[in-house]
């Protein structure tokens, strides 16, 4: 589903670029309007042999250029290590796990909680519980405390995205799962923030009103230039992933102006040891 996303995107680009109508694209490969358009939307699988007239189509006849692509194409049916953990994920979270371990960078701000990758188990446990409708079995929480663990460890792996990740204040006030939890969590919190790959800044209440104003979002970075930037927007019910440059760069200025304004690495660990305190 990711790999299909991805390379949807990128041929969408490359049609509107070359100012190629959909009916004309799909006629160029023996399909219809609409399929093109879910194809582009990541929603079918696809044909090497398609993705290969759709890219003469367009223009991009430098192998260089067209293999990346096609090798999206050859692989987009293959399933990642996350799907295993389908039975207690939506399809659309899903994706973005998806999403998250292809991306080189990850920068995301974040205001209820402790984002997902940095969370301990026990604050994990109670944010699952918190947040689920109606009451979950013990089998869902802990599948569901598993693959968060399991997305922390890429994170950390020498190979791992590196992680920008800019905190509200509220979210490490916020007091799930008690005393204890949260003084891990804070605990947990200060070792992150050492690791080499993660930069961990806290927006502090003093700081007034700031510039994420419509709330959390991520923003993912990939290594193939071939593939574009996206922004991912959780809701109640599904999420949205944009993709188009002037939202991506839209997005990419408030974490910048977010980062500006909040404190910087050293503070941050300041703060977070003056509220482990207290706890």
């Amino acid at each position: 589903m990711v790999r299909r996303i991805l390379l949807g995107s990128q041929l969408r680009r490359l049609r509107e670029a070359r100012g190629v109508t959909r009916e004309e694209a799909g006629y160029s490969i023996r399909a219809s309007e609409s399929k093109i358009s879910r194809m582009e939307l990541g929603r079918v699988s696809f044909k090497p042999r398609d993705v290969a007239d759709l890219l003469t189509l367009y223009g991009v006849t430098d192998e260089a250029e067209r293999e990346p692509l096609l090798g999206l194409a050859r692989s987009s049916g293959q399933a990642g290590w996350w799907h295993s953990y389908s039975d207690v994920l939506p399809s659309w979270f899903q994706t973005y796990i998806g999403l998250e371990a292809a991306a080189e960078r990850i920068g995301t701000y974040e205001l209820q909680f402790v984002h997902g990758l940095l969370q301990t188990e026990e604050y994990a446990h109670a944010v699952v519980v918190s947040g689920h409708k109606g009451t979950p079995s013990r089998t869902e929480v802990d599948r569901r405390i598993a693959l968060r663990l399991a997305r922390q460890k890429l994170l950390v792996s020498e190979s791992g995205p590196h992680l920008h990740c800019v905190l509200d204040e509220a979210a490490l006030r916020r007091p799930y799962g008690g005393r204890d939890v949260m003084e891990g969590q804070l605990s947990t919190l200060l070792e992150f923030s050492e690791h080499p790959n993660i930069t961990l800044q806290v927006v502090p209440f003093f700081r007034g009103g700031h510039v994420a104003e419509s709330g959390a979002f991520t923003l993912l970075r990939f290594a193939e230039r071939e593939l574009p930037d996206l922004v991912y927007l959780e809701q109640l019910t599904g999420a949205l992933y944009l993709d188009k440059r002037e939202e991506v760069a839209a997005y990419q200025v408030v974490l910048d102006r977010l980062a500006a304004e909040a404190l910087d690495e050293s503070g941050t660990r300041d703060l977070i040891h003056r509220l482990r305190q207290l706890v």
